[in-house]
Parts: structure tokens; sequence; C-alpha cells
């Protein structure tokens, strides 16, 4: 049992690699990313941020995680918001609790900002998704969100979301057109070219400002993972 906590923590660890080995070169890859998002709010300011993907396992959580950090690390005051609200995984990726949280937030049974959670990352906060609710879509598409997004603008500098993949449910469409910006997760090898493009068609049918494409999970030459940030 002890050997299988080990190896979960160790793979968590190995997740948030910009905060684990901020040297090394997927480290890098994501400051890169991090740099290409800012260049493309060149005359506005960049409030809110959501990452998806097209399908599951393509790494979007895991892109998501360390793009927060590498924004905090920046010296913003970043909160990372679980909005998969069918599968959360932050809680588990940052080790904290998930017994209040967003879900709660939207039903009106907890308050806001005492259900942000501080992270061994300075700068760094997390809304966890709270419990799983019967009507994932209906929380993320009422007014209470749209009024929880405005109050955590006064106290935020960023807000990250992460979303359920978006053809999998309609969640991430939901929330698109209330971010700044939308980057699509696709794994090298793994996401079908029609599934990256249908993706593409439904962000931009819900209004979404799709700043571009991080290509994860590609092989480098000398082993290993990159991430590839690419414009729209």
């Amino acid at each position: 049992m002890a050997r299988r906590d080990r190896k979960k923590i160790q793979k968590i660890e190995r997740s948030l690699i910009t905060m684990e080995d901020p040297k090394s070169p997927i480290s890098e890859q994501y400051r890169t990313i991090r740099t290409n998002v800012q260049f493309s709010f060149v005359d506005k300011t960049m409030r809110s941020l959501m990452v998806t993907s097209a399908g599951p396992g393509e790494g979007k959580s895991t892109t998501t995680a360390n793009l927060a950090i590498v924004f905090a690390q920046q010296g913003k005051k970043v909160l990372l918001i679980d909005a998969d609200l069918r599968k959360p995984t932050v809680h588990y990726t940052f080790r904290l609790n998930n017994y209040t949280g967003l879900t709660n937030v939207l039903t009106n049974s907890a308050p806001l900002l005492p259900s942000c959670q501080e992270t061994s990352v300075e700068n760094l906060y997390v809304l966890t998704s709270g419990p799983i609710p019967p009507n994932p879509a209906e929380l993320l598409s009422s007014k209470t969100m749209e009024q929880c997004i405005q109050q955590l603008y006064n106290e935020f500098d960023l807000l990250i979301f992460d979303t359920p993949p978006v053809l999998a449910v309609t969640d991430s469409q939901i929330l698109a057109n209330q971010c700044d910006g939308t980057i699509l997760v696709i794994e090298s090898g793994g996401t079908e070219i029609e599934a990256a493009v249908k993706a593409k068609e439904l962000l931009e049918a819900a209004n979404a400002k799709l700043l571009g494409v991080v290509l994860n999970k590609r092989k480098h030459r000398e082993g290993g993972y990159y991430y590839y940030y690419r414009y729209k």
C-alpha cells in the first residue's frame, strides 16, 4: 500500500514539472507557451484563460496546472479553477481537499473567496470542483457563475479554467465565451485530425477566442516529451 502511495505521489510530482524541475526543457516549453499567450493580448489585459481538449486523456489538466504555475512564478496572483465538474482532478494534483469547491459556491452553500485554497506555489490559489453535481452544464451557465467570475476579477490577476473535453460534453463551450482566451490541447499521435478540427469548430461556434493549440506528448529526439504551442 505504501509503495502504491509513493508511486502516486511521484506521478503527481512529475506532472507538476514546472514546480519540481523549473529548469527542465519541458518547463521552458511551458514558459514559451506563457509568453505566446501574453503576445496575444498586446492591446489589452488578459484576465481569464480556459484550457480544454478534444477528448479525454490528452493532457489538458496537466497542461492547465503547469501553465497556472508558470504564470504564478511570474508574480501574477493566479486562481486555478477546476471547472471539470464531471471528472475533477485538480485537487489530486495539488493534494487539496475537495469537500468545498465551485459547486458549493454555485449552489449558494459556501462563500466564494473562503473556498479558494492556497497551494505550495507562491501566488497560486485553487478553487476545486466541489462535490460532483447532477447538472454541471446548468451550473456553469448560471447567472451565479457570471457573478462569481466578476467577483474573482477583483481578487486575482488571472483566472485559469480547467474544463472538460469539448467533444464529450457542452461545458467547455458554455464557458468559452466568458473567458478572454482559450487553448486547445491535443495529443501527438493520439488525437485524430477529424476530432481536433471538430473541437476547433465547436469552440469557434461558441464564440471562443481560440489563441492556439498545445501539441502534447510529442517525442523528442533525445527521448522524453515536450510541449509545442502553435498560434491559431
